[in-house]
């Protein structure tokens, strides 16, 4: 189970390093496994939330920023865009390539080197649940400058009540709505519409929230 910090226990840089290193790692152990429980998940109501807010006449350039082995990736090339991919893990990042055919960036979530203004979309799904909240609120100004004027950043996070710690081998922090509301605000979005998922069950079966956001023109 994840256990709540304290404000005065937020960890320095050399924690946070600490912090995403133990977390990829458990990733780069478990890949396979990884990618043959997650084939078949259904993210296209997830998927169509982030592509129906673009704007821009397509094609589009898309960010599967957290990519893992590359399963959406291949879903935004299949529809005509140009997906690139994000993963701290090495080897997600091989798998992603592999299997996708897109470029695929090997970058830790806390060290990240965009080109600015570059992106129609991020789709983050199930990823920046994975930065502690310290380093939350420069991750999201990166990403919010890596898009497009009214670009659009898709986030879908497991919520829970602001606490955060390590859970299962993997650190993650687990924000209510409102908490999520203002990290994404104070870093420019705007909220466009939020829902939780899977859908069409009561919300205590419900615990993902996923939300679309619009970075300022």
């Amino acid at each position: 189970m994840s256990t709540r910090l304290p404000a005065s226990a937020a960890p320095d840089a050399e924690t946070l390093r600490e912090i995403s290193q133990r977390t990829l790692a458990h990733y780069d152990q478990r890949a396979a496994a990884f990618r043959a429980g997650t084939a078949d998940h259904d993210v296209t109501q997830n998927i169509a939330a982030l592509l129906e807010a673009i704007e821009a006449p397509p094609p589009w350039r898309i960010l599967d920023f957290g990519c893992g082995p590359g399963r959406d990736l291949k879903v935004f090339a299949a529809l005509g865009h140009e997906a690139v991919g994000l993963d701290g893990s090495a080897e997600f990042a091989a798998m992603a390539r592999a299997d996708s055919g897109c470029a695929v960036l090997q970058q830790d979530f806390l060290a990240l080197h965009l080109p600015p203004a570059t992106f129609d979309g991020v789709f983050a799904n199930a990823s920046l649940f994975h930065v502690p909240s310290a380093a939350l609120p420069r991750v999201l100004r990166e990403l919010h400058a890596a898009l497009k004027p009214g670009g659009v950043l898709f986030a879908s996070i497991p919520h829970g009540d602001n606490s955060e710690g390590w859970n299962r081998g993997r650190y993650g922090v687990y924000h209510d709505l409102e908490s999520w509301r203002r990290y994404l605000s104070a870093a420019g979005f705007t909220e466009l519409h939020h829902y939780y998922r899977p859908a069409g069950l009561p919300r205590e079966q419900q615990p993902w929230l996923a939300s679309v956001w619009r970075a300022a023109k």
